[in-house]
């Protein structure tokens, strides 16, 4: 650190602050973030306070906050205090990133904004600030942060990279949580050695005797804290001995009790004082003083803190007191009755006339027994919880609420629709927790039946259950029936997706469709079509096609819905039509900060790239849509990914990669009986082993795809294999075999609308038929509309282009070699480029050696900055795009250029086109 004084105050610690130093130095070139670990008391807020100096000396902006336990419950407290003192830049952020900041804060009234968004414009924010001069975040016992400040802070933290922000956050030993989870480095800070522990105790305890020095050094372990207050609580009068104190306590404990006997020692109104303090999560002076007055019943003035401060238990200043450390507030909350903790909080109740909201919380913490009154204002808390962006405090306030009321129903119904928000942060064990409580109260029978949606959409209808299903849409019925039709329709979905993820059986698969096509009044309900799209893909694939033709990107603006209307789609084989929805839900998701829902997108668009030759979009959204699953605790979307990503090295040409990921998607799909993904995972295997030259190995991966009896199977996954099997047939000498599929394939496009069905087994007819049907289907296949199909035209061009050279009609045969190589090339086939380029050869053409695609050169996060760049958004679109800060997209584009041998963004275009 920058001065002498520092490094001598903390001793010992000269390790910990040159790493510290270190982080501040490098911040101007490149931001940081790094989390110090250690036990109560071992220094984390010293270090913090230290940086923070070191910080504003280097001409930093330096932005503090502590987490308390008493405003845990508070959404986004910590970071309204955080970022109070920059503010005003907020007037500098997007509309839409300003208004749900400070909707967050309740400065601003503005709709529920999502919470990825609020955690979106403080990163804006930082970045903004950051402009003017680096920036350090310092954020002390993080492990009582508000959930939603922390999960905010734990998102920026993964994106300052290339900012000048540096974020360092003390979380005590023990305690995870999102920052913590996310793989940041640590900073394990350990006792002091003995030299800094004798020193320390030197400067802090003179006077004591040899015995006592000997005492305090073997229990302080080498606890800074300890090593300051053991020797205090050693001349206290009250205070036990320290050699009285069970030696077994944790050390906590011991400082605990140790700060219990000064306390005890105060004048009863500090103690009054004290107690408010500890509940009040404000720390606002006044406030203090004027619940104390209430409580105590008489003025109560600052004077009444004195004794408290001369005994080192507070920190004070004109407008505000703090506890020197945690430890004192549960050391206070520790020696008070339960009595007076609760008139504590109606006391600050009766003050905060002005704040209802945290007026509402401390009645809350006031009532042990039902209090309907306070139930019906928590609930009316809950409603401004979900305003300002946290599902969280939502929750919390309903929990209690229902906690407080009387009527069973009433409770039953509050603790549902807190198990509903707890959906909605992926809160597995909280929804199973609130949905059990709710079961033992007197639920009405649309209420069970609402327990029984939310016990479904969990799990993302999995594993297969054929009488789940059944039981689904039973309660579907009887809701219908008592004119619910919004909740039977989400019934009805969730059953669906049971026969989508998995093999239910027809019987499971009809019973959905019957009661789903016998509502009333329902429309064209985007549910309804989703739900007939992948309940029966392909007997209802005709009509959910009618139906789609009646819903427009432009008649449809809600992004949930435009994403089942993607879904439905994709089930019946419309890629086309399905990633014109998907696209549009997309945008809307990431304009809403909702990365939860925009994962699902993201991936669900997959398979539908791939098909229409939309590689390099793939490989970007691949690794997003992963990354945000993980982000948001979505296990099933990150397989999914996961076993498209091995698709797509197959695609490329890269086999180890492919098995490699398969067989990682296969842990989890095959264990849970995901047959949708595990079809995937067998088409990454059978391609892969097709471009790296292996015919017969990838037949016999493929033909599982296309057996009842094998867990791979699915009822319309399976179409994307079509075209493949028929390769590596034609390859293998297999195409008996192959055509007895093919031959199947055929009676069931008859009685669906499938495009890719109908594509691939255009393919297949071609291949696999004899010389003197073949150009027939040939000419027939590449005579279909393929303009949004450059892939499988290509495919078929090089297959009709090697059949002309094997007839000797070699000249004839390089035109479709010669198309079909361009297309390769663009999209990055290399294997199929490799067969085109050795075809065009030996029909006596020379070919141009491969030029990389962009989507090989660049990572997948810069071919996503590199087109949105491409298309004319500037950093900051960019940035609000893909939830970076516009530094961090201006240093992706400075990477980028020479990479692509470009020298200007002007150029972007151009090159990403030109191969």
């Amino acid at each position: 650190m920058s001065t002498e004084m520092t490094a001598a105050e903390l001793f010992g610690r000269r390790a910990e602050l040159d790493a510290l130093s270190g982080l501040i130095a490098r911040a101007r070139e490149q931001g940081d973030a790094i989390v110090l670990v250690g036990e109560a008391g071992i220094g984390k807020s010293s270090l913090l306070r230290a940086t923070a100096a070191h910080a504003r000396g280097r001409g930093f902006e330096v932005l503090q906050v502590t987490g308390m336990e008493v405003e845990a419950q508070l959404p986004f407290a910590a970071l309204h205090q955080l970022l109070r003192p920059v503010l005003g830049h907020a007037d500098n952020l997007p509309f839409v990133q300003r208004r749900a900041l400070l909707s967050a804060f309740g400065v601003e009234e503005g709709p529920p904004p999502d919470a990825f968004l609020i955690a979106l414009a403080v990163l804006n924010l930082l970045a903004e600030v950051a402009t003017g001069r680096p920036v350090a975040v310092l954020v002390d016992d993080v492990q009582w942060l508000d959930r939603p400040s922390h999960e905010g802070l734990a998102f920026v933290a993964r994106r300052v990279g290339s900012d000048p922000i540096v974020i360092v956050g003390g979380i005590r030993k023990g305690h995870t949580g999102p920052l913590t989870a996310m793989g940041l480095p640590e900073l394990n800070l350990g006792g002091l050695d003995d030299g800094a522990a004798r020193r320390l105790l030197d400067v802090t305890a003179t006077g004591l005797s040899a015995a006592d020095r000997i005492r305090i050094l073997r229990q302080a372990d080498g606890n800074p804290l300890a090593l300051v207050e053991l020797p205090s609580a050693l001349r206290s009068a009250s205070t036990p001995a320290v050699e009285s104190v069970p030696a077994h306590l944790p050390l906590n404990a011991r400082l605990e009790k140790a700060f219990v006997g000064r306390l005890t020692e105060l004048p009863q109104l500090t103690r009054d004082v004290l107690l408010i303090a500890s509940v009040d999560y404000d720390n606002t002076l006044p406030e203090i003083l004027a619940a104390a007055s209430v409580m105590s019943g008489r003025r109560v003035t600052v004077d009444a803190l004195d004794a408290a401060a001369g005994a080192g238990l507070i920190r004070l200043d004109e407008t505000s007191v703090a506890f020197r450390h945690p430890l004192v507030r549960s050391g206070v909350l520790q020696t008070e009755p339960v009595q007076r903790r609760l008139a504590a909080n109606a006391a600050l109740a009766e003050v905060l006339t002005d704040q209802p909201y945290r007026r509402t919380w401390h009645r809350a913490q006031a009532v042990v027994g039902p209090d309907d009154e306070v139930a019906d204002e928590l609930e009316e808390n809950h409603v401004i919880s979900v305003r300002r962006g946290s599902v969280t405090a939502a929750i919390s306030a309903l929990e209690r609420s229902a906690q407080l009321t009387g009527d069973s129903a009433v409770r039953g119904r509050r603790l549902l629709l807190a198990a509903e928000y707890a959906f909605e942060l992926g809160r597995a064990d909280l929804v199973d927790r609130l949905l059990g409580v709710a079961a033992r109260n007197a639920l009405s029978a649309l209420d069970r039946a609402r327990m029984e949606w939310l016990r479904e959409i969990f799990d993302d209808g999995v594993p297969a259950d054929a009488a789940r299903v059944l039981e689904l849409c039973d309660i579907a019925q009887r809701s219908a029936q008592a004119g619910d039709n919004d909740l039977a329709l989400n019934l009805l979905l969730g059953a669906a997706l049971r026969c989508w993820w998995a093999d239910t059986g027809p019987a499971a698969r009809a019973r959905v469709v019957t009661v789903a096509e016998g509502l009333d009044g329902v429309g064209h309900d985007p549910r309804l079509i989703a739900t007939l799209a992948v309940a029966e893909p392909v007997l209802r694939s005709s009509r959910v096609a009618e139906m789609l033709s009646h819903a427009t990107v432009a008649t449809v603006t809600a992004p949930d819905s435009l994403r089942l209307l993607g879904m439905a789609a994709h089930a019946i084989g419309s890629p086309v039509v399905s990633l014109e929805f998907l696209d549009r839900a997309e945008t809307k998701l990431r304009g809403q900060g909702r990365l939860g829902l925009l994962s699902h997108v993201l991936t669900m668009g997959l398979v539908s790239r791939l098909e229409l030759g939309e590689w390099d979009r793939a490989v970007s959204a691949a690794e997003e849509g992963s990354h945000l699953a993980r982000e948001t605790g979505q296990l099933i979307w990150d397989t999914g990914t996961l076993s498209l990503r091995a698709i797509t090295a197959a695609l490329r040409g890269d086999n180890d990669q492919a098995q490699q990921l398969a067989a990682q998607a296969e842990e989890t799909a095959g264990g849970r009986r995901l047959n949708n993904l595990l079809a995937c995972v067998q088409l990454a295997r059978g391609i892969g082993w097709l471009s790296a030259g292996q015919p017969a190995r990838a037949y016999d991966e493929l033909r599982r795809l296309f057996d009842p009896r094998d867990p791979c199977y699915h009822a319309t996954e399976r179409f994307h294999g079509v075209m493949f099997l028929a390769e590596a047939a034609a390859r293998a000498e297999r195409g008996e075999d192959a055509a007895a599929v093919v031959a199947g394939l055929e009676e069931e496009a008859a009685v669906t609308s499938s495009t890719t069905l109908h594509v691939q087994l255009s393919y297949a007819r071609a291949v696999l038929a004899e010389d003197d049907q073949a150009e027939v289907l040939y000419t027939t296949a590449l005579a279909q509309d393929l303009i949004r199909w450059p892939w499988t035209k290509a495919r078929i061009e090089l297959a009709y282009g090697m059949w002309l050279r094997r007839q000797r009609r070699v000249a004839e045969s390089r035109v479709p070699l010669r198309t079909a190589l361009t297309t390769f090339d663009l999209i990055g086939a290399r294997t199929w480029g490799d067969q085109a380029r050795t075809e065009l050869r030996a029909a006596g053409e020379r070919t141009a050696s491969r030029e990389q695609s962009a989507g090989i050169v660049l990572s997948p996060q810069e071919l996503q900055i590199a087109r949105l760049a491409a298309d004319g958004l500037s950093n900051r679109e960019i940035g609000e795009r893909l939830y970076l800060s516009p530094r961090t997209v201006a240093s992706h584009l400075y990477r980028i250029f020479p990479k692509l041998d470009i020298t200007a963004r002007a150029q972007l275009a151009a090159r990403l086109n030109a191969v």
